[in-house]
């Protein structure tokens, strides 16, 4: 039998984040990225999404090492959460920032330093027998890579989050060079980040930003607000930049974005002149106009600075009508409806607001667009294509653009998470479904967690709660038998009769649409909504309610 190399994505291939993928070869197994996923809506009490590692714990096979590519909270934020759980000990790779953003990550869960530095200009690396090598590509975190790795099968590159800028802001361009003379020895498989697949053309510079910054900052009257991610470090030195320019200091707001900017000092990546910084408690020291704030929370995560801020619970920060707000941050896919209540709550508060839907110049995508992922592909020239790092939607995208440059369907891997894809040196097939489920955590936080405790007492003790637990079969979408009613906190004047009109309006409901369950958050929304309107029709109540579905 021919030697083979398996590829299983445990994250990453369905969705935006939670991007995990390992790479086996007979009875080793390397892998690359650990990353987080982010709660929607829909999911009560969650915070994050961590990837599925139960094949790990129950592999006999012996995981030789990680390789990080970039820090972002999505490929390097389930590393304390997982690292933990694994009983080998392993060496794990990253690039100089990556690797200080990991390793600061793990001691706040006070796990030691485990991420090993690696630097664009050192040689191939071995783990195993896979060999490895980083290659610099622009993106919004600096010191992102892709990684070209060598097996004795062949060759894959696992081409993660990037954009092919031109004029990246810190000069430090995508290494074009050393991508076509790796690429030479031949490639089996490109994984591609596949996000900007939709968009025609060439994501913008970030270079065309900082004159924006400059022109907005010059005409705001009150204290300039942005926020953004705070691994944007580029971002950063040119909000920096254009604030020096006008004579504003500088202060970071959020836990978060000061650690990051610590990090990004200490490694001569942020650029600030003394005195440009200050702290938060200083800033009422100074006039409004004085003032540029950079601000954690662009995503409107509940607990965050932003949020906070907005909400007029910040201790030290308070808005005025004459203050600006940028978010200089796209929303992730499926953080819409956080970022627009955000961006609602400020203007309620009569602030002038910019972001995505009404400013185009303060926010350029780290992702490549149409003609970045053409070039990738003509400059490694793969056999196999499979898009990563993006929704069903965009690797369809790509696999249409993949089309159009010559490449054959079966050429174009579109798997499933957890899909098993098998590699010969000349072929690639399907394999094992490496069953995998939602890992829901909370991610605790020191004094921030009884916040939420309180905060969720109190909308208990007011309307009580509700929780229905429901068996759903996962091949026609209907109950398998009655659920589970339990209500607490109010008072039910017939029980009975209110559990009986719920089954009810539930199976009608589900009987409207009998086919296989593809999407079970769906599924859990629905059956609350559908307990929601007959409570409320009932009872004229608005009780909390908790749907809990289990597939069968």
């Amino acid at each position: 039998m021919n030697d083979t190399v398996s590829i299983i994505p445990l994250g990453g291939v369905g969705d935006v984040t939670k991007n995990m993928y390992l790479y086996e070869y007979k009875d080793e197994i390397l892998i690359v990225d650990c990353g987080l996923g982010f709660a929607d809506e829909t999911m009560l009490g969650v915070d994050l999404l961590l990837p599925d590692i139960s094949y790990l714990l129950k592999t006999k096979k012996k995981i030789i090492g990680m390789l990080l590519t970039h820090g972002h909270e999505d490929h390097i934020g389930a590393l304390p959460f997982v690292l933990p759980q694994l009983p080998q000990n392993f060496p794990i790779f990253g690039t100089p920032l990556t690797a200080a953003f990991a390793n600061e990550k793990l001691k706040e869960f006070g796990t030691k330093d485990r991420v090993k530095i690696v630097k664009f200009e050192d040689g191939e690396n071995q783990l195993g027998n896979f060999k490895f090598s980083f290659i610099r590509v622009t993106h919004s975190v600096p010191d992102t890579s892709h990684i070209f790795i060598r097996t004795p099968i062949g060759n894959f590159y696992h081409g993660s989050d990037f954009k092919l800028d031109p004029t990246p802001y810190d000069g430090k361009i995508s290494d074009l060079a050393k991508i076509e003379e790796l690429s030479k020895q031949g490639v089996l498989c490109l994984m591609s980040d596949c996000l900007g697949a939709e968009k025609k053309g060439r994501t913008g510079t970030e270079q065309g930003l900082i004159i924006n910054f400059e022109n907005e900052i010059k005409n705001c009257g009150g204290k300039f607000i942005v926020t953004t991610y705070s691994s944007n470090i580029a971002r950063l030195n040119q909000i920096i930049e254009a604030s020096e320019k006008v004579g504003r200091k500088v202060a970071f707001v959020g836990r978060s974005l000061v650690k990051a900017v610590e990090i990004a000092k200490s490694l001569n990546y942020l650029r600030l002149k003394p005195g440009t910084e200050i702290r938060i408690d200083q800033i009422k020291n100074f006039k409004d106009r004085d003032l540029t704030l950079v601000i954690a929370g662009s995503q409107g995560q509940e607990n965050s600075a932003m949020t906070r801020m907005s909400n007029g619970e910040h201790r030290e920060v308070k808005l005025s009508s004459q203050d600006v707000v940028v978010f200089s941050a796209d929303p992730i896919p499926g953080n819409e409806i956080s970022v627009y209540e955000l961006v609602d709550t400020l203007t309620k508060k009569d602030v002038r607001v910019l972001y995505s839907s009404n400013s185009s110049g303060f926010h350029v995508s780290g992702h490549g667009a149409q003609d970045e992922l053409t070039d990738l592909i003509k400059m490694v020239k793969p056999k196999k294509l499979l898009p990563i790092g993006g929704t069903p939607r965009h690797a369809y995208a790509y696999k249409n653009l993949s089309l159009d440059l010559g490449f054959k369907t079966q050429d174009i891997l579109r798997p499933d998470d957890g899909q098993e894809i098998i590699f010969d040196g000349n072929s690639a097939k399907f394999g094992r479904i490496i069953s995998l489920k939602n890992v829901y955590v909370d991610e605790l936080s020191g004094g921030e967690m009884e916040s939420y405790v309180l905060r969720d007492r109190q909308k208990l003790s007011e309307g009580g709660i509700v929780i229905i637990l429901a068996q759903v079969s996962s091949s026609d979408g209907q109950l398998v038998d009655n659920p589970d009613i339990i209500i607490r906190g109010f008072t039910v004047p017939d029980n009975k009769k209110l559990n009986s009109r719920i089954i009810t309006d539930l199976r009608n409901a589900l009987g409207k649409n009998r086919k296989r369950v593809t999407n079970w958050q769906y599924i859990k929304k629905y059956v609350g909504e559908v307990a929601e309107k007959r409570i409320s029709k009932d009872l004229r109540h608005q009780p909390l309610v908790l749907p809990v579905v289990i597939e069968v």
